[in-house]
């Protein structure tokens, strides 16, 4: 059986791994054979195929096999608080219904949190991430040494349980078949060891149909011809290029790549390795047969001067401009062949060197975990290619496991080394929304432990100016500090959560984070707003919207610069406002200064309809409550604002006749609103709405909207406190999706209390 392994590093057993905080929040899952007992398998055995069966109805997992495990080591009793059902709005104005509900809900979410404080958690959704790293893995000659049977046997699962009805595989688990996951998908099971007839019900043969039907990987958005170039079925000569050199120009140039979205020149500085390399892994008989597999005429026929600006309808989310056209195809036919020549060759050398040392540099400064999961396999690979015996090598793998996740439907590579503190930062609001500190305590203790072992407590080493790096210490990033990337909206909420704490007493939740701590954080916050009010994710924004026309990641939107949020926008203006209120003479004439302006950012991003477009979650409720928050918190109410009662009015023309709120994930590709299919309602898009109307004081107006939208999530609590998993509930880039697996708990809680200490308490109080 598996087992899930919480905040070890086992340095004794692995030398090349190390931690800024003795690991606290990582997780991993290790196969054990002698694990469990027969029935122990048996049940495991009935969760897995009870997913299979059901896989094109229910597509998002629900973790239920990390719950088994927590229900084994920490049992969660249920009888002295029995489930309650409300059959009309009428039920819920006893608040022993709300109070119970909630108690059962925090019981049971309380016995999945960790020792050290988090809550571990699933944070897959997309399917291109898990292919790369078996293709890295494969190409580096590493692959049946890291990845063990078992491994490979989880993840060809994961993978069939995902293929869509129609042979091939979306963007992300909920989304209709493109070319780029459905061509990496299968590839990945044929280097796993599949044949091209297996799978049931002929899987492989429906996905190469879905393929060869299309005109073959030719189509293969840009993302995917560089995959398949370094594993050697596809030529480099069939890519626009990413030439190395663009890392030696100066700084002053708007497209210099170091004031590009750190997410996106981190992904493309190994890229532009490989492309300056023209690195191709080792050939074999199944790289010759991949050739034949994925194509429609033999492999020495195709046009790959042609190739180059091919991509399928299926993954054409943002088409190339005609300008980007014209610069791909005067680099590639002149820039190319010129600095592959003496001695303009010199100035490749020099190029790739530099970007060697970029890659180290983030490798170091991340203990090898990466910004994300698709640089990290990139940087692992070159690393190889610069010296298959290196150090950093050896570091890169043992660090794999910490993007490894387990669950029902398989093993699938996460989205980044989890959401550890994300999680807990909402948790800890969440659980102080119901009063129930006295209750709860030990929780919220080891919750603040977490955060305080979780902060950044440095910058990164050397010139920041020459690393394109912004300042760390004092950050929250969104996992562990071995991520080594502070995240404006992390460093709020997680600032916000522990001034919180630290008003409690000691004894109940643990010492108050030190002053210096505080201070450092809004350090870093104050930093990271822009001339605009707003506020981007990592680092400020360093150049221009325009930039996008050369965005040639077809499938994504909005990759090139870092752009300003509301979401961003609104945690900062919340944290510094909960920072003022408890260190008044703090620097506080520039921290005024910063939220006047952000509040003028809010305001000018709301959509004509009153709502805010959520770039981080699904999608307008979850934006409206981020605008809203961050309105109500600088003093704005429906009375004197019209910011607030337009918000307002958006939230209750999308209420459902069941009361609750139900957003599709296509609300984020079309940026227009869109209910779920049956208009189904979501609990966590429920939550949302729900808690932006309480803040925006709906309770004093008419409270019939809020006691509908309580009665879906009390309805919707399982027999054992937990709430199901359903539509996934985040997004990046527009365009894909990943799942917040705590949402389902962290938001119905924060909802409900806040309803039972907001609008039914008070409203026995009159």
């Amino acid at each position: 059986m598996w087992k899930l392994k919480l905040s070890e590093g086992n340095c004794e057993q692995d030398p090349w791994i190390t931690s800024l905080n003795n690991h606290i929040g990582r997780q991993f899952w290790e196969f054990d054979p002698n694990l469990g007992t027969p029935e122990e398998r048996q049940q495991v055995n009935k969760l897995v195929n009870d997913f299979t069966e059901n896989r094109f109805l229910t597509k998002h997992s629900s973790d239920l096999l990390m719950r088994l495990q927590f229900a084994k080591e920490n049992a969660c009793e249920m009888k002295q608080l029995p489930q309650v059902k409300v059959k009309d709005e009428e039920g819920i104005s006893d608040e022993q219904v709300v109070s119970t509900t909630l108690r059962r809900a925090l019981r049971f979410y309380s016995s999945l949190q960790a020792e050290d404080g988090f809550w571990p958690g699933d944070y897959g959704g997309p399917l291109f991430l898990l292919p790369g790293l078996v293709m890295g893995l494969f190409v580096t000659g590493a692959l049946n040494a890291i990845l063990t049977v078992e491994h490979r046997r989880e993840m060809i699962r994961y993978l069939y349980n995902h293929q869509n009805r129609d042979g091939g595989w979306g963007l992300h688990i909920e989304g209709c078949s493109t070319m780029f996951c459905t061509a990496l998908s299968y590839v990945t099971l044929r280097l796993l060891g599949e044949t091209m007839d297996g799978g049931d019900d002929g899987a492989m043969e429906k996905a190469r149909k879905w393929i060869l039907d299309r005109g073959g990987v030719t189509s293969i958005p840009s993302w995917g011809k560089m995959w398949l170039s370094v594993l050697g079925v596809y030529e480099w000569s069939g890519n626009n290029p990413l030439p190395p050199e663009i890392w030696l120009l100066p700084y002053f140039l708007p497209f210099h790549p170091g004031r590009m979205w750190c997410h996106c020149r981190m992904v493309y500085l190994p890229m532009s390795y490989l492309y300056g390399t023209r690195f191709v892994g080792p050939f074999n008989s199944l790289i010759l047969s991949l050739r034949k597999e994925l194509y429609t005429l033999p492999y020495h026929y195709i046009d790959w001067d042609h190739a180059r600006n091919l991509c399928a309808k299926e993954d054409l989310y943002y088409p190339h401009p005609m300008i980007q056209d014209i610069l791909w195809g005067c680099l590639h036919k002149i820039g190319e062949p010129l600095v592959l020549k003496w001695p303009f060759s010199k100035l490749r050398h020099n190029a790739l060197k530099t970007v060697m040392q970029h890659i180290h540099f983030e490798d170091e400064n991340t203990q090898y975990i990466c910004i994300g999961p698709v640089n990290k396999v990139l940087n692992m690979i070159c690393c190889w290619v610069e010296d298959p015996n290196s150090e950093a090598y050896k570091r890169h793998l043992s660090r794999i496991k910490d993007y490894l996740w387990l669950a029902e439907d398989g093993m699938k590579m996460q989205g980044y080394n989890g959401s550890q503190l994300w999680d807990v930062a909402f948790a800890v609001q969440a659980i102080l929304a119901t009063d129930l500190v006295d209750e709860y305590g030990s929780t919220l203790k080891k919750a603040f432990s977490f955060l305080k072992n979780t902060q950044v407590r440095e910058d990164c080493t050397g010139d920041l100016n020459y690393w394109y790096r912004h300042i760390s210490k004092g950050g929250w990033p969104f996992s562990t500090p071995d991520n080594g990337w502070p995240v404006s909206d992390c460093t709020a909420e997680g600032l916000k959560a522990a001034i919180l704490l630290s008003q409690l007493p000691a004894d109940t939740v643990g010492e108050a984070i030190q002053e210096n701590q505080l201070y450092d954080a809004v350090n870093v916050i104050l930093s990271l707003q822009n001339s605009t009010g707003g506020f981007a994710s990592y680092e400020l924004t360093r150049s221009y919207a325009w930039l996008e026309m050369i965005n040639p990641a077809e499938t994504f939107g909005d990759i090139i610069i870092d752009y300003q949020y509301v979401e961003c926008t609104s945690a900062a203006i919340q944290g510094l406002k909960s920072f003022m209120k408890s260190y008044p003479g703090h620097r506080r004439k520039e921290i005024e200064a910063c939220i006047e302006k952000a509040i003028e950012f809010i305001e000018s991003k709301q959509q004509p309809d009153g709502s805010w477009y959520g770039s981080w979650g699904v999608c307008f409720t979850y934006g409206t409550w981020f605008g809203v928050k961050g309105l109500v918190t600088c003093g704005k109410t429906y009375e004197n604002s019209n910011s607030i009662k337009k918000a307002c009015n958006f939230l209750l023309s999308k209420q459902l006749d069941s009361g609750g709120w139900g957003e599709s994930y296509l609300s984020c590709q079309n940026k227009e609103y869109t209910n779920l299919e049956g208009n189904k309602s979501l609990l966590v898009n429920t939550a949302w709405a729900m808690i932006s109307l309480i803040e925006a004081g709906q309770a004093h107006r008419d409270p019939i909207p809020l006691h509908r939208a309580a009665k879906v999530l009390i309805n919707s609590q399982m027999e054992n406190g937990d709430f199901p998993q359903q539509e996934i509930m985040g997004v990046f880039n527009k365009n894909c999706m990943i799942s917040y697996s705590a949402y389902r708990n962290i938001f119905p809680v924060w909802a409900l209390g806040e309803y039972l200490n907001r609008v039914l308490l008070p409203s026995k109080n009159c």
